[in-house]
């Protein structure tokens, strides 16, 4: 079942990478509309497994080696990396942690994860190599916006945009296209790709919605290549 489906039954936190360049966007431009807090993520359960995981991935993140508390996504629940950027707390025989998603575990059954060692070793023993776990979303612990995130070689013919620093995973990002917003194709390697003919020059006006259904706005948002463009606001945190 995709995450997107889960939500909505039952109710990321991806890292930076390249330059970062706030003074892209207009700081009052942000706007958050919709969304719910109702309803609980459920536990799924499956097996803990670990790989030599380093916080890069399917995912399209960089490397994280100051934070290496991440996973891998079985193949069925993957999807087209609707799970990307997502923070899960995972319970096995001997403890809990919260993980990020930033890869994806082709031979893993449904239910099941791939952690990175450091992640294992808190909620089973090493030498095990695999221990029966139960898991669910919880938000990312994210501070300041979010930040759109252009692919090396963008340019006003051609772009693929990633959401990353996001509290929730995301489901749609949106641009304004001629006093209309229009939805940009996610690839399963976690950009959303714009359409033939490219955006433009920009700058941009987005909308992205999580998978909570909030929304966020942003203008101002100006083109670039393998360069992080901070948006002014957050997603709501649910209690």
């Amino acid at each position: 079942m995709k995450l997107v489906t889960a939500l909505v039954m039952l109710a990321a936190c991806g890292g930076d990478s390249g330059g970062s360049d706030a003074s892209a966007t207009d700081p009052d431009a942000g706007a958050i509309v919709g969304g719910s807090c109702s309803a609980v993520p459920a536990d799924e359960s499956g097996d803990g497994t670990y790989y030599a995981a380093d916080g890069a991935g399917n995912c399209s993140f960089d490397a994280s080696p100051n934070d290496l508390l991440v996973a891998a996504m079985n193949h069925p629940d993957y999807g087209d990396a609707v799970w990307c950027g997502a923070c899960v707390n995972i319970t096995g025989p001997k403890g809990s942690v919260t993980v990020r998603i930033v890869d994806q575990c082709p031979e893993c059954l449904k239910g099941s994860l791939d952690l990175s060692p450091q992640a294992f070793d808190m909620i089973a023993d090493h030498a095990a190599g695999r221990a029966p776990i139960t898991w669910h979303e919880v938000a990312c612990g994210v501070s300041g916006p979010i930040g759109y995130y252009f692919k090396a070689g963008g340019m006003q013919y051609y772009q693929a945009i990633q959401i990353r620093n996001a509290r929730y995973p995301v489901a749609k990002l949106e641009v304004m296209r001629a006093g209309a917003y229009i939805e940009l194709t996610r690839a399963d390697y976690n950009f959303f790709i714009s359409p033939s003919g490219g955006l433009g020059n920009g700058p941009y006006a987005f909308r992205v919605t999580d998978q909570r259904g909030h929304m966020l706005e942003d203008t101002g948002i100006a083109l670039g290549s393998d360069v992080t463009r901070a948006g002014a606001s957050q997603f709501d945190a649910c209690p």
